[in-house]
C-alpha cells in the first residue's frame, strides 16, 4: 500500500516531472519542479492558499511517482510530452489537433514545385503560412498555377533532359512542360522568383505583368482572354485584402491575447508573417482559476504541436519561467526564440487587436449558451410545467414503429438527456412475436422487451447495463393508443414512469401532447415543441434508417445462399441467366452448367438442392 507521508519524507531536491495518480491508478495530474521536494510537497501542506480545482484535485489524490531529469528544460519537455500522451483530467489541456496549411516551394529541385503541405520541415524549401484559411491558400495555388504553369507532377525532371511525352497538363495550357527539355533552367527559375516575391506579399510585379497582358489581349479584340485576366488580377487582389499588413518592420511574429469573463477565458492568436496577419485562432477554456498558469501550459502545449516557431511571440502579460519556455522553443526551432511583453507601440497596438476578438468571441460564447440552453434544459423545463411533472424530464426516451405492409418490422428507441440526444444509448429490435402490420401489438413487445432486460439488469447488479437506466419521461409517437399500450406494460411490471403521447393533425404533424387522459396544444414558437419535433423527427429516422437497412439486405439474399459452394459471382450468373429461383428449380442439370462460371459438381449441388 502506497505509504503518502513516507513518499513525501523521501522527494529528492532534483528537478523532475511528478505523476499524481488516484485510487484506481488513473494518471489525474502531471507537474514538472525545479525542486520535486519543494513542489510537491506544498500540495499537502494547509489547503487555505490552493485554488479550488487544487483543492479538488488533492482530495484524489492516492499515490504519486516522479522522474528526474537533469534540467527544468528537460522537465518542461518531458512534461509536454507525458500531458499530450495522458490527458490528466485537472491539467489545463488543449484541444487542437490542427495542422495548418503552408505554401511550400521545392527551392532545392532542379525544377521547383509550388504545393500546398500541412509539414514544416527542415528540407531547403521555402515555406509561406502558416494560413487557417484552407480556402485562401487553394486559390493562391490557382493564380500560381494559372499564371505560371509550373509543373506540378511526380515525375523527376532533370535539366536538359526529355523524360518522354508531356501529360495533360501541357495540353490544357496549365504547365510549359519541363520534362520536354525545351525549357531551360534559367527561364523556369525566373519564374519561381517572381512566384517567391509573389508569396512574400510583393505581388505589384506580378500585378504590372498582368494588367500589361490585359491591355494587350483587348488591343488584339481577344476579350474573353482579357476577361481572364481581370478576373485573375480581381483575385490576386482579394488574397491581398485577406492579408492586412500590420507590421512595417515586416517580421514574422505570433501574437497571444487573451480575456477572461468569470472562470472561462478566450486566447487568441494572430499569425503574422513578412508583417502581414495570415490568419487567426481562438482557444475556449472553461474553469481558469488563474490566468499565468492558463498562459504557460496554453505557450507549452500550443507548441509542442507545432513545426513552424516565429522568431518573436508577443504576449499582453508576463508569464513564469518564461527564461525556460525560450530556451524550450529555441531547442525545438534550431534558433532564438524570443518572448515579449510590449507596452507601447504598434507592436502594443496589436496585442489590443487580439485581445478585443478575444473579448468578442467570448461574447459569441456567451450568446451561444444561452441560446442553447434555452433549447435544452430551457425546452425540458417547459415540458415539466405543461405536464406538471413532479420531476425535471432530464432523460426522455421515445420509442416509433417502421415497416411496409408488414415486412421486416423493427422499432427504435432514441433518448434525449437534458434535451440533447445521447446516441449511444439508441437502441434498435426487430420485432420477433407480432406477424403483419400491428403497430399496437410491436410497441407492446419493445416496450416489455426493454423494461424486462432493464429490471433484470438492476436485480443482477450489472454495471454499465445497456437497459438498467429508465427515463425521467417516455414520449410516445403516436396518440392515446400507444399511450395506453405504455402504461399497460409498465403496469404490468411494476414500474412507474409518466408517459405522453403525441397529437397529430390532419396533416400528421404534431401540435401537442396527451398525458393523464388529457390533450394540451403547445405554442409552435415554444422551446418545449421544438424539442419534441427533434425528438420525433429521430426517432423516425433511426427507425425508417433500420428497417431500410434490413429491407435492403433481404432483398440481396435468397435461397442461394443456403447451398453450399455457390458464392457470390455464381449467384449473381444463375439469377441472371434464368431471372427467378423458381425457374432455377425448373432447370436441368445441363442447363445450369452452361451458365457461365459454373462446373459440373456446383451443377449437380444445385439440382440436388432443389430436387431435396
Amino acid at each position: 500500500m502506497f505509504d503518502l507521508e513516507e513518499a513525501l519524507k523521501g522527494l529528492p531536491s532534483s528537478p523532475g516531472v511528478y505523476i499524481m495518480k488516484d485510487e484506481e491508478g488513473e494518471i489525474i495530474y502531471i507537474g514538472k519542479a525545479v525542486s520535486l521536494k519543494n513542489r510537491v510537497r506544498q500540495y499537502f501542506r494547509s489547503n487555505k492558499n490552493h485554488p479550488p480545482k487544487v483543492v479538488a484535485m488533492v482530495r484524489n489524490i492516492a499515490e504519486f511517482e516522479y522522474i528526474l531529469t537533469d534540467s527544468e528544460l528537460e522537465a518542461l519537455i518531458l512534461e509536454c510530452n507525458l500531458i499530450k500522451k495522458h490527458k490528466p483530467k485537472y491539467n489545463i489541456l488543449l484541444k487542437d489537433d490542427k495542422h495548418y496549411p503552408y505554401i511550400k516551394v521545392t527551392t532545392k529541385e532542379e525544377y521547383p514545385k509550388v504545393l500546398m503541405t500541412r509539414r514544416y520541415q527542415k528540407d531547403g524549401s521555402k515555406y509561406f503560412g502558416p494560413y487557417t484559411d484552407v480556402s485562401a491558400v487553394k486559390e493562391t495555388l490557382l493564380i500560381i498555377e494559372k499564371h505560371f504553369k509550373l509543373r506540378n507532377c511526380k515525375r523527376a525532371v532533370a535539366f536538359g533532359q526529355v523524360q518522354g511525352r508531356p501529360c495533360l497538363n501541357f495540353h490544357i495550357d496549365r504547365c510549359i512542360a519541363p520534362c520536354t527539355g525545351k525549357v531551360t533552367r534559367e527561364e523556369y527559375m525566373k519564374m519561381i522568383e517572381e512566384v517567391l516575391y509573389f508569396l512574400s506579399g510583393k505581388d505589384n510585379i506580378l500585378l504590372n505583368s498582368l494588367e500589361e497582358e490585359m491591355k494587350r489581349a483587348s488591343s488584339i479584340l481577344d476579350f474573353e482572354k482579357a476577361m481572364e485576366i481581370r478576373d485573375e488580377i480581381m483575385s490576386i487582389k482579394k488574397i491581398r485584402e485577406k492579408q492586412k499588413i500590420i507590421s512595417s518592420a515586416l517580421e514574422d511574429e505570433d501574437v497571444i491575447a487573451f480575456s477572461r469573463r468569470d472562470n472561462n477565458a478566450c486566447i487568441e492568436v494572430f499569425f503574422v508573417r513578412g508583417g502581414k496577419l495570415l490568419g487567426r485562432e481562438n482557444f475556449y477554456f472553461e474553469d481558469i482559476e488563474e490566468e499565468s498558469t492558463l498562459l504557460y501550459s496554453f505557450i507549452t502545449q500550443f507548441y509542442s504541436n507545432r513545426e513552424y516557431i516565429p522568431r518573436e511571440i508577443l504576449l499582453q502579460d508576463e508569464i513564469s519561467e518564461v527564461n525556460i519556455i525560450e530556451s524550450f522553443l529555441s531547442s525545438k526551432k534550431g534558433n532564438k526564440v524570443k518572448i515579449k511583453i510590449p507596452k507601447r507601440g504598434d507592436k502594443s497596438e496589436i496585442l489590443e487587436m487580439a485581445r478585443k476578438n478575444a473579448e468578442a468571441y467570448l461574447d459569441q460564447v456567451k450568446y451561444r449558451i444561452i441560446k442553447e440552453k434555452q433549447s435544452t434544459i430551457g425546452a425540458i423545463e417547459e415540458i415539466q410545467a405543461i405536464l406538471s411533472l413532479e420531476n425535471l424530464p432530464r432523460r426522455i426516451e421515445s420509442y416509433d414503429i417502421s415497416n411496409i405492409q408488414g415486412t421486416d418490422p423493427v422499432g427504435s428507441m432514441v433518448v434525449f438527456e437534458d434535451g440533447k440526444p445521447s446516441s449511444k444509448d439508441y437502441r434498435r429490435f426487430k420485432i420477433k412475436t407480432v406477424v403483419g402490420p400491428d403497430d399496437y401489438g410491436s410497441i407492446r413487445e419493445i416496450l416489455t422487451r426493454r423494461f424486462e432486460r432493464g429490471l433484470s439488469e438492476i436485480r443482477s447488479g450489472e454495471k454499465g447495463g445497456r437497459f438498467s437506466r429508465f427515463p425521467d419521461l417516455i414520449l410516445m409517437d403516436g396518440g392515446t393508443g400507444q399511450v395506453n399500450i405504455a402504461l399497460d406494460v409498465l403496469k404490468k411490471l411494476g414500474i412507474n414512469i409518466p408517459v405522453s403521447g403525441m397529437v397529430k393533425d390532419s396533416r400528421h404533424r404534431t401540435r401537442g401532447l396527451i398525458y393523464d387522459g388529457c390533450e394540451i396544444d403547445i405554442l409552435k414558437d415554444s422551446n418545449a415543441f421544438k424539442l419534441i419535433t427533434r425528438i420525433q423527427d429521430e426517432v423516425h429516422r433511426v427507425a425508417i434508417t433500420y428497417h431500410r437497412s434490413l429491407r435492403s439486405k433481404s432483398l440481396t439474399t435468397s435461397e442461394l445462399d443456403n447451398i453450399k459452394g455457390i458464392g457470390d459471382k455464381r449467384k449473381k450468373a444463375l439469377l441472371a441467366h434464368f431471372g427467378s429461383i423458381e425457374n432455377i428449380k425448373k432447370a436441368s442439370l445441363e442447363e445450369i452448367l452452361s451458365v457461365n462460371g459454373m462446373n459440373r459438381p456446383a451443377a449437380e449441388v444445385v439440382v440436388n438442392y432443389f430436387s431435396n
